[in-house]
């Protein structure tokens, strides 16, 4: 091992890190170079966001159509397990941090990736596009190869609670009025009523889109990359969560778990039998 100067010892420090997001030192704080006393007040918290992850700021309407996809996915209610992990882990004695992190650690593949997920099916038809298929084969394709690696359900359609979810027709809305402002291009709209149609001529009926799948439409066509999709959902679902573990602290209670203690579990094992030595 080489002797290293103390100068070289700390450039290597200073290297060890290295970060376009934040410039920050004493009495100095600037993100992505704007420094952060013009930022506040200045900037919406969905602004924000967007300055965070993709470097620059958003116009205002950029910037509301990113805040009505946060805001619609906050909550789905108690019954929902990131939510309910949330509240029983009030009653096991966690503080809000603790109960936010166990929450949001569920939010993974089956529960919290739809987005993202319908946001690469969304990427892989535009692409098929992008490469020289029709309209038509690139949707026929793209279901074809999602199913193939995915299995038959969809990300992004049908519901098993609503038959049509209250939330997805008015952000698809809220695209369309983007889109005449010139806001948005309206592809991925395209893109997912084009799927929403393709399913329902393969099955017969009508599998509407949900709140994932219309999230999915407005982050693409805002140009968030679909990994991002997942992250975006986590922030807008703290909220939700917050505000139910709190609710839980305040209603107290001790131990509750998924069900009342009244109310049994299935057993599925083997009879009553004894032990014989």
């Amino acid at each position: 091992m080489t002797d290293q100067t103390a100068a070289e010892v700390l450039q290597k420090a200073t290297q060890w890190w290295s970060t376009d997001i934040i410039d920050m030192k004493p009495g100095i704080i600037r993100f992505r170079g704007f420094p952060i006393e013009q930022l506040i007040g200045g900037v919406s918290f969905p602004q924000m966001i967007w300055l965070m992850l993709k470097g620059d700021l958003p116009s205002a309407e950029q910037g509301a159509l990113l805040e009505a996809a946060l805001v619609s996915a906050v909550d789905h209610g108690p019954q929902a397990p990131s939510i309910a992990i949330g509240r029983m882990a009030v009653t096991c004695g966690l503080p809000l941090n603790g109960a936010m992190a166990s929450a949001i650690n569920v939010l993974d593949d089956v529960h919290g990736g739809a987005g993202e997920q319908c946001m690469e099916l969304y990427a892989d038809i535009a692409a098929r596009q992008d490469a020289g298929a029709t309209l038509d084969v690139a949707f026929e394709q793209g279901l074809d190869a999602f199913n193939a690696a995915n299995g038959k359900i969809v990300p992004g359609f049908g519901h098993r609670f609503h038959p049509i979810d209250p939330r997805s027709p008015r952000l698809l809305e809220l695209v369309d009025g983007a889109r005449k402002n010139k806001v948005v291009s309206g592809r991925f709209a395209d893109i997912g009523r084009g799927l929403e149609d393709l399913m329902q001529r393969r099955k017969g009926r009508k599998i509407p889109m949900n709140i994932d799948g219309a999230t999915a439409v407005i982050y693409s066509e805002l140009g968030f990359s679909p990994a991002l999709g997942r992250g975006l959902f986590i922030l807008s679902r703290s909220v939700g969560i917050l505000a139910h573990a709190w609710e839980q602290s305040q209603q107290g209670g001790r131990i509750k778990g998924p069900m009342p203690p009244g109310i049994p579990y299935r057993y599925t094992g083997q009879a009553p039998r004894d032990f014989v030595k």
